[in-house]
């Protein structure tokens, strides 16, 4: 099983919930013990999982977000400054235009999940266990930009190794245990929705979100470059095609990290110098997250009308800014995105925790595309600090 695929995994556990939920309908047996046994300890799995996950996500901002200002201060070439400008920039833009397409899309798309067979259907789980954060989100955040920061200004590096080996321990989890289990924990979800009516409706709003959101990253890439033409006064459109090989390698490994190999020599290609590739592709990787943007800006709209919540700009606008702070060096792993920015989603959105369910689903369902566009995005993002780093150099 390991030897698919994660996107792979992840079709086979919904297809496999909802075969699973939907088998009460199909044999009437939904009223039986037997069924409802089985839903249970779906249920069950996917409350204890949501529970270590809950317990886990002030560790992975911490470890994460700590190891990445502080090894982000601490770069002192000359255009950190302005890949960290263009990185953060399109990502806050691109969040904001985000939010005011879906408030022109979604209302028409998305209902809200509501009905007398969830209230009188929900199967809930054998038994729960309470295990509680060592700190809250909000905690977590700030403790790790004070020792991001404070990390960045230190002329030694004992307590920044001290944190990497956290992380490096936290990454061991998310690889070993969240990763491996998420195919399950969505089976056990999508079983559960199967079993509550809920089924249409969700995939629908599913579908809905999938299909502007992978739209909304193709137009991402088409106006980075669009930008890189203007600044580099030159047609950069045809560098899309050695931007290829970078896209398509990252929809199979759902990882930037992964790609970096292969985005380097598309850079190579595109005739960016090789001190500045060698510079702005790997810090890119862990700094332009726009496809990751993209995609929980809209599916948390999506899953918050869906749940009768109105998503105001009051609310997404902080959102959006802190998103591209706390993804900052998100785990080189499929789905560190949503990671990161599980706190945010939980704190600043107010989501509950089926609603967090919900987005974690959409967000590994989807993160080959998101991942995707990031790296193509990296590739623009590279013509332009070439661009002025040639500019600079011939003054």
């Amino acid at each position: 099983m390991k030897q698919l695929g994660l996107l792979i995994r992840l079709i086979i556990g919904i297809i496999a919930g909802i075969l699973i939920g939907m088998c009460g309908q199909w044999f009437g047996i939904a009223d039986t013990a037997f069924f409802v046994t089985i839903i249970r300890l779906l249920a069950t799995f996917t409350s204890l999982f949501s529970t270590f996950l809950s317990f886990m996500i002030p560790l992975i901002i911490l470890s994460f977000i700590t190891v990445g200002m502080a090894e982000l201060g601490k770069k002192a070439n000359r255009l950190f400054g302005l890949t960290l400008l263009l990185a953060y920039g399109t990502t806050v833009i691109s969040g904001l235009l985000t939010f005011f397409i879906g408030k022109a899309v979604l209302p028409g798309l998305i209902q809200p999940i509501t009905g007398d067979v969830l209230e009188s259907n929900a199967f809930e789980p054998l038994f729960t266990i309470t295990v509680d954060p060592i700190f809250g989100v909000m905690t977590a955040l700030v403790f790790a930009f004070v020792l991001g920061i404070g990390m960045a200004n230190l002329k030694g590096d004992s307590l920044l190794n001290v944190f990497r080996d956290l992380q490096k321990i936290v990454t061991g989890v998310l690889s070993r245990i969240i990763i491996p289990l998420i195919p399950i924990h969505i089976a056990g979800l999508f079983a559960n929705i199967a079993a509550e009516g809920r089924l249409a409706a969700t995939v629908k709003m599913f579908a809905s979100l999938y299909a502007i959101i992978i739209v909304l990253q193709l137009l991402y890439i088409l106006s980075q470059f669009g930008l890189a033409s203007i600044v580099c006064r030159k047609n950069h459109f045809k560098s899309m095609k050695n931007a290829a090989p970078a896209y398509f390698t990252a929809l199979g490994t759902q990882s930037s990290a992964s790609t970096i190999p292969i985005a380097l020599n598309c850079a190579y290609n595109n005739n960016i110098n090789s001190d500045v590739a060698d510079f702005v592709v790997p810090l890119c990787a862990t700094i332009n997250l726009n496809g990751d943007t993209i995609c929980l800006v809209l599916g948390s709209m999506g899953i918050m009308l869906a749940s009768g919540m109105n998503p105001t700009f009051a609310m997404f606008a902080p959102f959006v800014f802190m998103l591209g702070v706390t993804m900052v060096a998100a785990p080189g792993v499929p789905g560190g995105g949503v990671m990161s920015a599980l706190g945010l989603i939980t704190s600043m959105l107010g989501f509950t925790d089926p609603m967090q369910q919900l987005i974690i689903a959409l967000h590994f369902s989807q993160d080959s595309f998101g991942t995707a566009t990031n790296v193509t995005g990296d590739q623009a993002i590279a013509l332009i600090v070439d661009k002025v780093d040639r500019s600079a150099s011939e003054k």
